[in-house]
């Protein structure tokens, strides 16, 4: 089926939703650049203990003056994509990160880590990222949270902006999945 475009706003009486098999994106690969046509918009499906996920880098250009009345099919901007991660197999090193480059994408927002005992002492946490250098979100099926269950929502939000969202289920004394490359 071919790609559909709209001009202005879209809206609908009845809803909108999403189904069938195009609307999961099954990820079995060790390393994986995600894109906008092929998994925003999409649960992408983490189904392997060990894997480095690189986002696209955001691009937030306007349109060129010569793409005619309204938006450009083919532009690059990328602002307002969403990458939905679903960890359905326990980390042993899942890595999300930017294509990081001086002053580069940096991960705002916060992620909500908890592990299964919560009625204990440090059941729960929430981390944010540092705001100046952390573009790596990584997991390792403990501390920093990637058992099964997890999930993260990533969304390009502004110029070297990502933010994140999420809960991450781990075990032991919780920590910031947090890190710089």
């Amino acid at each position: 089926m071919g790609q559909s475009t709209f001009q202005g706003p879209v809206r609908s009486l009845n809803g909108l939703y999403t189904q069938g098999p195009g609307t999961v994106v099954p990820l079995t690969a060790a390393t994986l650049t995600v894109d906008p046509a092929t998994h925003g918009g999409r649960l992408i499906f983490v189904n392997v203990a060990t894997t480095t996920i690189t986002l696209p880098a955001v691009n937030v250009t306007a349109d060129p003056a010569t793409s005619g009345p309204g938006s450009d099919p083919n532009t690059l901007n990328n602002q307002g994509v969403v990458y939905t991660f679903f960890i359905a197999t326990t980390a042993t090193a899942i890595k999300i990160r930017t294509t990081s480059s001086t002053p580069g994408d940096l991960f705002v927002g916060g992620l909500i880590s908890g592990k299964d005992a919560v009625l204990t002492a440090g059941g729960t946490a929430t981390f944010v990222p540092n705001g100046s250098s952390n573009d790596v979100i990584s997991m390792a099926g403990t501390t920093t949270g990637g058992i099964a269950g997890s999930y993260i929502t990533v969304v390009a939000v502004a110029a070297n902006k990502y933010l994140v969202q999420g809960v991450l289920i781990g075990s032991g004394t919780l920590a910031t999945p947090f890190a710089d490359s």
